[in-house]
């Protein structure tokens, strides 16, 4: 049964947090459980996440990043947070890290030595060292001398002698519109390409545990056929992608999009996180509000229909219902909008060109979404 990081201001009356969103206070108090709770469901997703090839070692990395990112912003908003609540955060922040401690403990490997004195005894200093070890502590975030890097680096020794097909390299060789089946993989993850077709057959619905697309340029991804069998995403990464079109499928739970360049993201989840985007248009199904950061450009619609029906997606959609958590003004955030339906993509095209046209290239595809120009 999984743990749940106790959040010690959860109860705090609503005088302290008032549902006036406007209010700097209230908007930051929503941002930060959203968040937390996000990196939470990530360390619990690391036990289902293989350690060949360093997959493991890189949701660690997300999830430090996380914690130390979401740290400095605690310490950036103590301009406006009383001081009662700055340690109410600082609390949770701790049980989160200790979470991930706990977590990354049960990787260590168990030592296959022991110092034995001739009475068979284990030595007393030797005893000592081992126990000295195991008490370490975490309080480092982001040393890559902390035990969690450790564990992440041992991960990846021990699973190096095992056979693990590498969907990467196989996606370089092939032609055409590309359809790694991702079979015998733990979980999703593509990286490093450019001007590629990528579509995830049915086949690779046994590794949606989570995702993550990094560093592509001028691709097209479409990931709809895995995720519409009743196996969406557990969670999903996207970060530093430029001039793609990436059609993301159904995520159960959250979506983390950075560094996100003139390019269109198709996708249904429950949450949307959006850091460090610029110019980039999303078609969205979402349960909760999405929320950007230092952003601009950013343009949302929902779900075109195509999808919708394909993901059988349902509930309330709260696509256009976004928090700028860097505009603290009462006015309308300058830096994102509602793109107007005349620009939208055409049902036509989303059925007969992204789907993959024999006759289209991967930037014919890019132009008729307009993600190239013509």
């Amino acid at each position: 049964m999984e743990t749940q990081v106790f959040i010690p201001f959860s109860s705090i009356p609503p005088t302290r947090h008032p549902r006036n969103m406007s209010d700097p206070k209230a908007k930051f108090f929503r941002y930060f459980q959203v968040e937390i709770t996000a990196i939470q469901g990530q360390i619990d997703d690391l036990v289902t996440i293989s350690p060949v090839g360093g997959e493991r070692q890189d949701c660690i990395d997300t999830v430090l990043a996380g914690i130390s990112r979401l740290s400095n912003e605690v310490m950036d908003a103590s301009d406006y947070i009383p001081a009662y609540d700055q340690r109410t955060y600082s609390q949770a922040m701790k049980a989160l890290t200790e979470k991930l401690n706990e977590t990354t403990a049960k990787f260590a490997p168990k030592s296959r030595f022991q110092f034995k004195s001739k009475s068979s005894k284990p030595a007393s200093g030797a005893e000592t060292q081992i126990d000295s070890r195991q008490r370490t502590a975490f309080n480092n975030v982001g040393s890559k001398h902390s035990p969690v890097f450790d564990a992440a680096k041992r991960d990846v020794a021990n699973g190096a002698t095992t056979s693990a097909k590498d969907y990467n390299e196989d996606l370089e060789q092939q032609s055409g519109v590309r359809k790694p089946s991702f079979s015998n993989a733990k979980s999703i993850s593509i990286f490093d390409h450019s001007g590629l077709h990528i579509m995830l057959p049915s086949t690779a619905s046994r590794a949606t545990s989570s995702g993550s697309l990094t560093k592509l340029e001028r691709c097209v991804v479409d990931m709809t056929v895995p995720t519409s069998t009743g196996a969406p995403f557990a969670g999903l990464v996207l970060k530093n992608i430029k001039q793609s079109l990436i059609i993301a499928g159904h995520v159960a739970g959250p979506v983390h999009m950075t560094g996100l360049q003139n390019s269109i993201v198709v996708v249904a989840a429950r949450q949307v996180r959006i850091h460090e985007c610029k110019n980039v248009d999303v078609y969205l199904q979402c349960a909760s509000h999405p929320i950007i950061e230092d952003c601009s450009g950013m343009r949302f619609a929902p779900l075109p229909e195509f999808y919708a029906t394909k993901l059988e997606v349902k509930g309330e959609n709260q696509w256009d219902q976004v928090d700028d958590f860097k505009w603290l003004k009462s006015e309308p955030s300058p830096n994102w909008s509602v793109l107007p339906e005349d620009k939208r993509i055409l049902a036509d095209v989303w059925e007969n060109s992204v789907c993959g046209s024999p006759s289209l290239s991967t930037d014919d595809i890019l132009r008729r979404a307009g993600v190239l120009g013509s």
